[in-house]
């Protein structure tokens, strides 16, 4: 949620960033709610001091044997009008929460405006693979490799779905395992979460309640559940209404699950095999931190998602997104985009997200300074990484001439050693 003070003091500005997000705003309605909201709080609370003043008055008009009707007349009339505007107040907060919680996340100003079309790519790993024969496409190597079964996903579960099978399982398991293991390394505390999350833990990340139609609601449950889209919906949550202390940040954590989205396979070119399901793994990261340590925060979960793909020894790209490719909770982010010779286009693999104070605003996470002073904390969340764009990259970059496929030598412990995917002999 936007800082409300950000839009009492400067109201154009606000509205000029959020055009960068391509979200079209005026603040006049807003402002003038906002500003008879305020005073009506100022009137509510003074009517009440009277109100207390006036009691208190009650027991010495009687001991001086004075007429205490007056003062019982003048409480009751404060009363009423207290309860009018009280009435009004609790008409105009649920107006200016409606009104802002919608808000999308103010873009960083050096963001450029608008969409896909203004990203930039800042950092470039090796260069593309050029083959000296026709190469396959990721489909036909999991076909021909047998790690993928798409015909009995479709049976058991629909389209959009796929089943790793065999040495496909294990070399989607090993990229998990390798995925562990680097956080570990670094530090951060490995969580596993539910599955299965409420609607404040939505509302909190800033799914909700815009994009609640993104993921899958469990019919007939109250109260309502949904299956979580990313990790990060559930670890951004997990100190909401906390006060944490200072010194006990940043918190750095990472979490593996399988993400469910309603965003299923349009079933183009560019959408086949993997590349868009309705269930994919993930490994993400998040971390808390002060208000003026997440920039630092943000560069090391960038270089740490760079350094994941670099091992892997695949050719990619790091990507700076325009403000209005960024999702609407954060207030920047980078791609790390790895490329798909099958397609010519590079396809993101993780998103690395700095929420600023936006998620914490939404769901009170905050922490005392050493002063007793309390602030509401940053929030960033990285893949790192998912899975099912990283194998179709892994089959296509790294295929030989005889149809098989060299495995990303830091896989390898995890695959009992093996060194290459042969075709399956049919």
């Amino acid at each position: 949620m936007i800082d409300i003070k950000k839009i009492e003091q400067d109201p154009k500005k606000v509205e000029e960033l959020l055009k960068r997000k391509l979200y079209d705003v005026n603040f006049d309605e807003f402002l003038t709610k906002n500003n008879r909201r305020k005073e009506l709080i100022a009137l509510v609370e003074s009517n009440k001091a009277q109100q207390n003043s006036l009691s208190k008055q009650v027991p010495v008009y009687k001991k001086e044997g004075k007429n205490v009707q007056e003062i019982f007349d003048k409480v009751k009339q404060l009363a009423q009008e207290n309860k009018q505007n009280q009435e009004e107040l609790e008409q105009l907060e649920k107006y200016c929460f409606d009104f802002l919680k919608v808000l999308p996340n103010l873009p960083d100003e050096d963001l450029l405006p608008g969409g896909k079309e203004n990203n930039r790519p800042i950092y470039t790993y090796k260069t593309k693979p050029v083959f000296n024969f026709k190469p396959k496409d990721h489909v036909e190597l999991e076909e021909s490799l047998g790690l993928i079964d798409y015909e009995r996903a479709a049976k058991i579960s629909g389209r959009g779905t796929w089943i790793y099978k065999g040495l496909g399982a294990q070399l989607e398991w090993a990229l998990i395992n390798f995925f562990i293991s680097e956080h570990l390394k670094d530090g951060y505390e490995f969580i596993l979460p539910p599955h299965l999350l409420n609607y404040e833990s939505g509302y909190t990340a800033g799914q909700f309640p815009k994009f609640e139609n993104d993921v899958f609601f469990l019919k007939d449950v109250e109260p309502r559940k949904f299956l979580l889209p990313t990790a990060e919906t559930a670890l951004v949550n997990l100190y909401r209404n906390e006060i944490l202390k200072e010194e006990d940040l940043p918190r750095k954590f990472f979490a593996y699950t399988p993400c469910y989205r309603m965003e299923a396979g349009s079933y183009r070119t560019e959408e086949r095999g993997t590349i868009r399901g309705y269930q994919f793994n993930k490994v993400e990261m998040v971390c808390y931190t002060k208000d003026n340590e997440s920039d630092q925060i943000f560069e090391e979960m960038v270089n740490k998602a760079k350094r994941l793909v670099e091992k892997l020894g695949l050719h990619f790209q790091i990507s700076k997104l325009a403000a209005a490719d960024c999702s609407a909770s954060m207030a920047r982010t980078y791609d790390v985009e790895v490329w798909i010779p099958s397609m010519g286009i590079y396809k993101e693999c993780s998103s690395v997200s700095n929420a600023r104070d936006y998620q914490a605003r939404r769901g009170m996470m905050r922490y005392k300074d050493k002063d007793g002073k309390v602030h509401y904390c940053h929030t960033l969340n990285g893949s790192g990484l998912a899975t099912s764009r990283l194998i179709p990259a892994i089959l296509e970059q790294n295929q030989q001439e005889d149809g098989s496929v060299i495995i990303p030598e830091v896989l390898r412990p995890f695959m009992g050693g093996l060194e290459k995917l042969s075709p399956i002999k049919k």
